[in-house]
Parts: structure tokens; C-alpha cells; sequence
């Protein structure tokens, strides 16, 4: 029979459950909706959503990147304790998504969730995940995911930190490809993978800062200035230009100060590195994921935890 998008929402908003197992559910329900949360319950997705409704922020951020680093990708998968994350079922399923993300080239999240696995079409990326919540027995969850692709000369890299917990993916423009593979590219390209896992910045140059967070922060800058009873003058001529250039040397990869040699900009950097490997090399753009970055994580007392499963 012919179940309608109205009537996949319905079930979906009473359950929780994925759009393809609510449409399954309606079908083998013949369309009443009271029998396929009945179906659900009974194929076991119903255990697997109300754990999936308990916060995951531990996990791993992962990268691949292909053999001819002309195509990287980044993901953060999540799951609720660092135990669990370290496990072996776990791992499988963090390598089956980077190689589905690899293999599947998804446009975003939602397109990757709904993709056919690429070792099982029989199921999506969203039932494969409800299967590795029933196993592991915790909520696991795929969050978000970058893939660059280089068109033309260039490489894409990755740096993973602390085993996970900060992963960086750049995409460099190379304008002589036999260096990428080369022990000096690698390791200017780890540099800056680390130097964007320590600091953090939101764009690679100046001109990439929207017009809106200029006037934001020259806002914020002029409003202080005022208060401390600042002249006008002064604060249009002196103070905010000088702020706004220490608002860039935060913000900004190419104006920040490189950590491994205060006295060089990674601008600076990276032009002395091309120039002693011989070509001419520019940073693209970058993707920086911080292990559960704005989740709300539950505080726990770990000994009041103990004692709770331990039924004391």
C-alpha cells in the first residue's frame, strides 16, 4: 500500500525512530500506526531509541585520507563513556563510517545517514547505527563530517590529537604535486594540522572574516573604550585599528603567531617552507572538530554511579 510522507512524520515524531524504519514499520502495519510502533518495539528499535536519547559526548574524531591525498575525510563519531569508546565494536563501526564516507562521497549528515552501507545495501547508515547502539550498548552516534576533494594540483592532510579528542583536515593548494609525499611536505603540513588543533582559528586569511564580525567586534571594541572614558579620536585612529589586528592574529591561521616560533606568523611559515622545497604552497581551507563540542554532557558522581549499579 501506499504510505504517505505525513504518515512516516507521524510515527517518527511518536518514536524517535529513522524515517526508513518508520516507513517500514507502516507498511508491514498496513498503514495503522499504533501496529507499527508495535513493529518497532518488536524488531527491537524501541531499546535502541531510548538509548539513543541519553547525551553521547565521548567518542573519537577520526580522518582517512586517500593514497593519493588528493581526497581526506573528518568525522566525529560519539558514544557515552570513554570505555565503550575504546572497544573494539566500536572502532569497527568508526571505520566502517569513514570508509562509507569515503566510498559514498555523501553531500551532509542527513545524506550520509540515508546512504546504503557500502558492505550491506540491504541496510542505511542510520539502521547500522541502531544496530551498533543494540550491540555496544550505549547511544552511539555519527555527529558530523567534512570530505575535501582537491581539484587540480594539491593535497589534503589530516593531524588527529590526544588519540581523537581534537581532529584537523586541510586541504593545501601545491602548485608542483611530486612534493606532497615528501618528508618536508609532511611535516609542514603537521605543523599546520597542529598549530589548527592548538589555536584554534576560524579562517585561514583576513579576507575570509565576514564583513558582520568585523562590525562586531569594532562594536564591542568602541563600547569598552567609551566606558574607560576613552577620546573619540583616539578610539577610531589607534584603539580600534589595533584591536582589530589583534582580533586577526587570534582568529585568522595565516596572522597567528606559529607555536613552535613565536617570532614567525604561519604565513611566514609556510612561504619559508615553499621556498626551500621549491614551489608555491597556500592553505585552502581547514576543519577543525573538538570531541563533543557543544554537547551538554550530564555531571555525574562517579562513586554515586557505582553504587547506583551495584542497586545500593
Amino acid at each position: 500500500m501506499e504510505i504517505s510522507a505525513k504518515q512516516v512524520k507521524e510515527l517518527r515524531d511518536l518514536t524517535g525512530c529513522g524515517i526508513m524504519d518508520c516507513k517500514k514499520a507502516l507498511i508491514e502495519a498496513e498503514g495503522d500506526v499504533e501496529k507499527a510502533k508495535d513493529w518497532l518495539r518488536e524488531k527491537g528499535m524501541a531499546k535502541a531509541e531510548k538509548k539513543a536519547s541519553r547525551v553521547a559526548a565521548e567518542g573519537v574524531v577520526a580522518s582517512v585520507i586517500s593514497d593519493d591525498m588528493k581526497t581526506g575525510a573528518i568525522v566525529e563519531v560519539n558514544i557515552e563513556t570513554d570505555f565503550a569508546a575504546a572497544t573494539d565494536k566500536f572502532k569497527a563501526f568508526v571505520e566502517d563510517v569513514k570508509t562509507q564516507i569515503m566510498t559514498v562521497k555523501p553531500a551532509d549528515i542527513d545524506a550520509l545517514k540515508a546512504s546504503a552501507m557500502y558492505n550491506d545495501s540491504s541496510k542505511t547508515v542510520e539502521l547500522a547505527t541502531k544496530e551498533a547502539i543494540a550491540d555496544i550498548g550505549e547511544n552511539t552516534s555519527v555527529r558530523r563530517f567534512a570530505l575535501y576533494e582537491v581539484n587540480g594540483n594539491g593535497a589534503v592532510t589530516s593531524y588527529i590529537h590526544m588519540g581523537g579528542k581534537v581532529g584537523v583536515l586541510v586541504e593545501f593548494s601545491v602548485s608542483d604535486d611530486s612534493v606532497i609525499k615528501t618528508d618536508a611536505f609532511q611535516t609542514m603540513a603537521k605543523n599546520i594540522g597542529m598549530q589548527i588543533a592548538a589555536s584554534n582559528p576560524s579562517w585561514v586569511a583576513e579576507s575570509e572574516v565576514p564583513q558582520a564580525a568585523l562590525d562586531r567586534e569594532t562594536e564591542i571594541i568602541k563600547n569598552k573604550a567609551l566606558e574607560e572614558g576613552k577620546p573619540a579620536q583616539i578610539i577610531e585612529t589607534r584603539i580600534v585599528p589595533g584591536q582589530i589586528k589583534n582580533f586577526y592574529k587570534l582568529n585568522v591561521l595565516l596572522d597567528q603567531e606559529y607555536v613552535k616560533d613565536e617570532d614567525k606568523t604561519i604565513a611566514q611559515y609556510i612561504e619559508a617552507e615553499a621556498k626551500a622545497m621549491g614551489v608555491e604552497i597556500s592553505v585552502a581551507r581547514f576543519t577543525r572538530y573538538g570531541l563533543g563540542d557543544g554537547i551538554e554532557k550530564k555531571e555525574e558522581d562517579f562513586a554515586e554511579e557505582v553504587r547506583k549499579q551495584a542497586g545500593l
